[in-house]
């Protein structure tokens, strides 16, 4: 094959595929940075291992956008909580040299992220908020245990759960009971909703989920069946109608043969396999609205 004709052939292969890639738009580089807030019981990285946002922080990055995840005890307070997201978001901001950031939350991850804006001043630094299945008017599953737990035995199992959450999970000076009480229904609706009003002119959004017959997480499988004769639809820990908040997206079940999406399925967990859902798409589904939307 002669020189010209060789090259003519490199084009015709390498070209397409070049006009392609030049075509394409990312779809999740946002105005400002995004910040992942997990939820209770857990880290950022779980037992030193396990990533909370298993595959979502590499997805939303391969779509342009810019991704920071924060890290607060698993099992502490709302106002400790809060506070240690804050410090955290504030360096966040540091080093992406932004004005604002966009906060995404999952479970508890939304409670002590609308504490921070609300009551720790965080609000001007906040361009969005995303909630996902957070317990904005507490869980009956919580409810549930503190009834089965005798008052007498609150403090020893509490206690337990430190230990285990400073030696295992390596929370600093956690509070397992406070965190429990905090995520009762009694609690959230009559003592931290009233004291924590949303910011006005601030966008807020949530987005629930739902098991529809069995939970992928087998741990699951019976506090959704508590959740269900309480509060009704529920993804295993919180209810659908406690999750809502701020302008309602509405609910995830994933593909119609599956059994739904529950409470870990919806942040990629266990490691990825949660059948008929995608969880990175979802979130650079989310991440992309929110693009559009100019945040």
């Amino acid at each position: 094959m002669k020189a010209g004709g060789f090259i003519l052939f490199l084009v015709l292969i390498f070209a397409p595929a070049a006009l392609f890639a030049a075509g394409s738009t990312p779809k999740c580089d946002t105005n400002y940075p995004i910040v992942l807030a997990h939820g209770m019981g857990a880290q950022a990285k779980i037992v030193s291992i396990v990533d909370y946002w298993w595959g979502i922080e590499d997805a939303l990055e391969d779509e342009g956008a810019d991704v920071y995840i924060t890290s607060v005890n698993g099992m502490d307070t709302t106002a400790n909580k809060a506070a240690s997201f804050k410090r955290q978001f504030l360096e966040i901001l540091a080093i992406s040299g932004k004005s604002k950031a966009n906060i995404i939350g999952h479970s508890h991850g939304t409670i002590y992220s609308r504490y921070a804006i609300t009551l720790l001043g965080l609000s001007p630094k906040v361009a969005s908020w995303t909630g996902l299945s957070g317990p904005h008017r507490g869980s009956s599953v919580a409810d549930f245990i503190f009834k089965v737990i005798p008052n007498q035995g609150w403090d020893l199992v509490g206690d337990t759960l430190d230990v285990v959450y400073t030696f295992v999970f390596g929370d600093k000076d956690p509070n397992s009971l406070e965190n429990g009480l905090e995520m009762t229904r009694a609690y959230m609706q009559n003592v931290f909703n009233p004291g924590c009003p949303d910011v006005p002119g601030l966008y807020y959004q949530s987005y629930t989920s739902k098991i529809r017959y069995a939970s992928n997480s087998i741990m699951l499988e019976v506090p959704w069946l508590i959740c269900l004769a309480y509060e009704g639809e529920n993804d295993g820990l919180v209810a659908v109608s406690s999750a809502k908040w701020g302008n309602y997206r509405g609910c995830i079940e994933g593909a119609w043969w599956s059994g739904g999406v529950d409470h870990l399925n919806i942040v990629n967990q266990f490691f990825g396999i949660t059948p008929g859902f995608d969880a990175p798409q979802f979130y650079i589904d989310v991440v992309s609205d929110l693009k559009n939307r100019g945040y």
